[in-house]
């Protein structure tokens, strides 16, 4: 998550977020936060596309980790941070166990369509696409010109001459 979400969140200003951060490095190694390099910067601002009124970020944004998000529980002490970390962490458990249970259906279905015969192949084939993430159509970027091909005599060709 983005220092300026996590602000956001915890109704802090991210500087005050950054700062506590910096105050508590040894809490925050790499594994848990980083700060995005210029590249990657370029890239966020090209997605999010919109700036602030001053003019965008001045500072790389610090991203952090489920573990670095769960250490906020040490650094900010307020009622509200304690509410919005329990929140979040609740949060990345369900996603854990959606992703897990995904997992685990896709596996057991291949068990079972290795398991049964030709009879059930129709079920299979459903049953995986049923499961697969859905494909969308993208129109193409731009517009088409259709215009009539003009009609051209070439030179030399006029009726009035002389073959």
């Amino acid at each position: 998550m983005l220092d300026r979400d996590l602000a956001a969140l915890y109704g802090v200003d991210t500087k005050a977020l950054k700062q506590a951060v910096r105050r508590n490095l040894k809490r925050f190694p790499h594994d848990f936060m980083f700060v995005i390099d210029n590249k990657e910067l370029v890239i966020l601002r090209s997605q999010i596309v919109t700036s602030r009124s001053w003019g965008g970020e001045r500072y790389s944004p610090m991203v952090f980790t489920e573990q670095g998000v769960a250490m906020f529980s040490s650094v900010l002490k307020s009622e509200r941070a304690i509410e919005v970390n329990v929140a979040i962490m609740r949060t990345f458990v369900k996603l854990r166990q959606m992703l897990e249970a995904h997992a685990t259906l896709a596996k057991k279905l291949a068990e079972m369509e290795q398991k049964y015969d030709e009879q059930f192949k129709v079920v299979f084939e459903v049953l995986n696409a049923l499961m697969a993430p859905p494909e969308t159509e993208r129109k193409p970027i731009g517009f088409s010109v259709r215009e009539r091909r003009s009609k051209y005599r070439a030179r030399g060709a006029s009726r009035n001459m002389p073959g």
